[in-house]
């Protein structure tokens, strides 16, 4: 099987959250910090829309003993983004792109075990293509002047930005404290 990824996701080895992981796989479940969550039998997916929550998101699990990197290569856990991909050497994960139900409009990307045969695409509970990050991706280099983004307000975990080149506002899901 393989697992949605979104935005940017930090893609974790079951094996590993359940040796590792004080109180195992319900622990961890009850840990995660969304409503992004979604995993097969040997891999979970935890999407985020911040690089700076991902950094947060990923030194926690260190706290609890997993391990992200090894001589730079992924070791329990790896960090992936719908568009490039991993971001370091990933020996056990492999990444691509599914089409969702079979439909060549409604492609995703997304991550299995190397070696894994299956297809079905795992995602979050009451995921759909339609309005999803993988249908409209936009990414944003940093917060600069000229990416056209200026930042509004914080409306409990959203970051909310006015979009100049299409005088929308824009809309960034935040786990972490605002820096």
């Amino acid at each position: 099987m393989a697992v949605l990824v979104e935005g940017i996701s930090v893609i974790i080895r079951r094996k590993a959250i359940e040796e590792k992981f004080s109180g195992g796989w319900e622990a961890f479940v009850d840990d995660v910090p969304n409503q992004t969550l979604c995993a097969d039998d040997e891999l979970a997916r935890v999407g985020f829309m911040s690089p700076a929550d991902v950094k947060a998101y990923v030194g926690h699990l260190e706290e609890f003993g997993l391990c992200y990197l090894s001589q730079g290569r992924a070791v329990d856990l790896v960090v992936g983004d719908q568009l490039q991909g991993p971001a370091t050497p990933c020996d056990w994960g492999q990444f691509g792109h599914v089409n969702v139900g079979g439909d060549p409009s409604q492609r995703v990307a997304a991550c299995r075990t190397v070696g894994s045969t299956v297809k079905m695409l795992i995602s979050p509970d009451g995921w759909q293509y339609e309005g999803s990050p993988s249908q409209s991706f936009g990414f944003v280099p940093g917060a600069h002047p000229e990416n056209g983004l200026m930042f509004l307000r914080r409306e409990n975990n959203v970051d909310v930005y006015h979009n100049s080149l299409t005088g929308r506002e824009m809309y960034v899901g935040r786990t972490a404290k605002k820096q």
